[in-house]
């Protein structure tokens, strides 16, 4: 199904073309629905040359080791792009996509979209921008698998959600705006689900609620745990 005008303005990236540049790319667009759980592509699948976007509904990234142990590498939310190889690498899925919940994609051809960028080379700086913010976050997230002990990686996924997301500020405290259930903050950081549990009791400066929902007491304090920079929670 071709995409409308207003389905190309949700995504992040193209918002601020003018409605003419809008109207010579949704030729070359086709928005796909997923239902919860199903597999949008599979680490190592050859993809075709396109922008994919996320324009309703949640993703998951995750990445298997050799091992057979699958690490969430991120959560995307409405508006965002993926999937970086299918325009600017080899076309080969670098990870495995996953409807979190009832989603639709939205795809742009790669010819159109570089003919779109020729006239508006602002889209092209945002998009770098984007997928430079990506690998930044998956070398922090690599080096701190090896070398930074658990509770740093747990506090460093929770501010980076935070910023990313933002809060909702409330009498109980600053609520992130995203839901971070223990399994995935777990298998984000390479723990166990009940190492996760225990981990996150012990932040006197977080809140959990049952779903993922957390409420953030004391800024400060997580950051200051996210750069390692406090021997103990308590």
């Amino acid at each position: 199904m071709q995409a409308t005008i207003e389905q190309i303005s949700q995504v992040n990236i193209l918002v601020g073309l003018e409605t003419p540049d809008k109207l010579k790319l949704q030729p070359h667009t086709q928005v796909r629905q997923y239902l919860q759980g199903e597999i949008v592509f599979h680490e190592g699948d050859r993809l075709p040359a396109k922008l994919y976007a996320l324009i309703d509904g949640a993703l998951q990234v995750t990445k298997t080791a050799t091992t057979g142990k699958e690490t969430i590498l991120r959560a995307l939310r409405a508006g965002e792009i993926f999937a970086a190889p299918a325009l600017l690498g080899n076309g080969i899925a670098p990870a495995t996509v996953t409807a979190e919940t009832d989603c639709q994609i939205l795809t742009v051809e790669r010819d159109a979209l570089l003919s779109a960028i020729q006239q508006n080379p602002d889209v092209a700086l945002q998009m770098l921008m984007v997928f430079n913010s990506r690998l930044q976050q998956l070398h922090e997230t690599v080096h701190g698998l090896v070398s930074e002990r658990a509770i740093v990686r747990l506090a460093r996924v929770i501010h980076y959600s935070a910023i990313e997301y933002g809060t909702k500020s409330t009498k109980d405290g600053d609520f992130l705006q995203v839901k971070l259930p223990y399994y995935r903050i777990a298998r984000s950081i390479g723990i166990t689900y009940e190492e996760c549990v225990r981990l996150i009791k012990s932040l006197n400066c977080l809140a959990y609620s049952r779903g993922g929902k957390i409420a953030i007491l004391d800024m400060e304090k997580l950051e200051a745990i996210a750069r390692g920079e406090l021997e103990s929670t308590e």
